[in-house]
């Protein structure tokens, strides 16, 4: 098996040095003109993305020998490594067949403008430090940016992967139930596409609040860089917050406002403060008259439609929006400080560990704007409930939401498109009320046993016999 995986590993070297010797002998001789007569355009195809998908598929197999030559994949880890492996498969191959990206118009136009001296776009929602991000590589023009923002994507992807076992784990999954939840959570997931067909900052900002929790008994400075990153890129994280400062631990407050300084510190040095002002006035526009989308899924867009059918005019309709944002944050708060049986591990970061899943839920739900690809930020409240569901009431409640919020595609039709995004949220809200004081069910304690006894497939890197190793 060894001699077999070295030399199929060795084949991938050497096909992989043919492939740069061509390009570099294409390039040498002809420059990029020079690539016309070695591609062709198929029809709905991104040349750039398409390259870049192979690319990656291809370093993934490189990737995959690598692992079993030097035996980093075995008994327990086989499982997570082969859910890795065909999730990675399954986008890559989705996202080649995408020739039209959305949201990041939005942020490549914001980026020329910081460039260009100009306010930010009203369409630029967010602080300005993606912006000044990308404002580093206009140089390379906008179909540069977009292949950029969409590799970083995609392995934004496998880190969310990796991640979210990680935390699974820390609130009590086994190893291989966490890969076996996470694999069945993100192959068939809408959010999950719909964050990388529009190359949203999703997965970033997930990942960060994903790396603050599980850094903050060990490494405070970095938890903190985390959740002050989280927040540079959309404001919204700012809720979560308040889930560390139950910790009462100072030097991680004071590190979280230092990094919030010194990340702001980037865009005044680079492009001045007016970017920090435009923020906020676009913040300010978004609350008020607008037209609203059947597929917006916030407060705002469901009670503001519902209402506009019966000719209730917008001020008065934004008083019910902030009744319903506040009765949620009330809920939510609350859940903050009853709540102990999320995390049931005494110590450091007991509080805060059991006050974030309430909070993430809080954080999507006030929002001014919930898209479907939002959803991403629902992954802990739901998954997290796996393990505190009791009656088959509360499966049944479960799995509406479930269906709602991760599995619905994406349509427009008044009133079952936006409220019933909306109503998974607030289902999952209720089911984190009902369950906060219960401790974990049978299902985590089957789910771990089943995983770890049945899940026990091994991939051999080294012969077992004399035999064998002669092969």
């Amino acid at each position: 098996m060894s001699k077999a995986v070295r030399n199929a590993f060795i084949a991938w070297i050497i096909t992989s040095l043919l492939v740069i010797a061509e390009t570099i002998y294409i390039y040498s001789r002809h420059g990029t003109d020079g690539f016309n007569a070695f591609m062709q355009e198929a029809p709905y195809t991104n040349i750039p993305i398409t390259l870049a998908s192979v690319a990656m598929m291809w370093l993934l197999a490189g990737l995959l020998l690598w692992l079993i030559l030097a035996g980093k994949i075995t008994r327990t880890t086989a499982l997570a490594w082969s859910g890795f492996f065909i999730v990675a498969a399954s986008y890559l191959n989705i996202l080649r067949e995408r020739v039209r990206y959305g949201d990041i118009d939005y942020y490549i136009q914001a980026a020329f403008a910081l460039v260009d001296h100009e306010p930010l776009p009203d369409t630029y929602l967010y602080p300005p430090l993606w912006a000044t991000l990308l404002s580093f590589l206009t140089p390379f023009g906008e179909d540069g940016i977009l292949l950029i923002c969409w590799i970083a994507n995609l392995l934004s992807l496998f880190l969310f992967y990796y991640l979210l076992l990680r935390i699974l784990e820390h609130y009590g999954f086994k190893p291989r139930a966490a890969a076996l939840v996470a694999i069945l959570f993100m192959l068939v997931n809408m959010p999950i596409m719909r964050t990388l067909m529009y190359v949203q900052v999703n997965f970033h900002m997930i990942n960060l609040i994903f790396l603050s929790i599980l850094l903050f008994r060990e490494r405070p400075f970095l938890s903190a860089l985390a959740l002050a990153l989280a927040v540079h890129l959309k404001a919204s994280p700012v809720v979560l917050v308040l889930a560390f400062l139950l910790e009462f631990n100072w030097k991680w407050v004071g590190w979280f406002l230092l990094n919030m300084s010194l990340i702001a510190v980037l865009t005044i040095v680079v492009h001045g403060i007016t970017p920090y002002f435009d923020f906020i006035n676009n913040f300010i526009v978004l609350n008020q008259p607008r037209s609203l989308s059947l597929h917006d899924s916030s407060f705002d867009a469901v009670i503001g439609m519902t209402l506009s059918y019966f000719r209730v005019d917008f001020s008065t309709a934004r008083v019910f929006v902030y009744i319903a944002k506040g009765v949620v944050a009330l809920i939510a708060l609350a859940l903050c400080l009853r709540s102990r049986l999320f995390y049931a591990q005494s110590g450091a970061g007991q509080r805060l560990s059991n006050a974030i899943v309430p909070l993430l839920v809080a954080m999507t739900a006030s929002a001014p704007l919930i898209w479907e690809h939002h959803g991403v930020f629902m992954t802990l409240p739901a998954l997290i409930l796996l393990k505190k569901l009791g009656t088959p009431a509360e499966w049944l409640w479960y799995g509406a939401a479930y269906l709602f919020k991760f599995l619905m595609p994406t349509f427009e039709y008044f009133p079952w498109s936006s409220h019933s995004g909306l109503l998974g949220i607030l289902i999952f809200l209720g089911l984190l009320w009902l369950t906060q004081k219960r401790d974990d069910n049978v299902f985590l304690a089957r789910l771990n046993a089943w995983a770890e006894s049945t899940a026990t497939f091994a991939i051999r890197t080294e012969s077992t016999s004399p035999a064998h190793a002669s092969e």
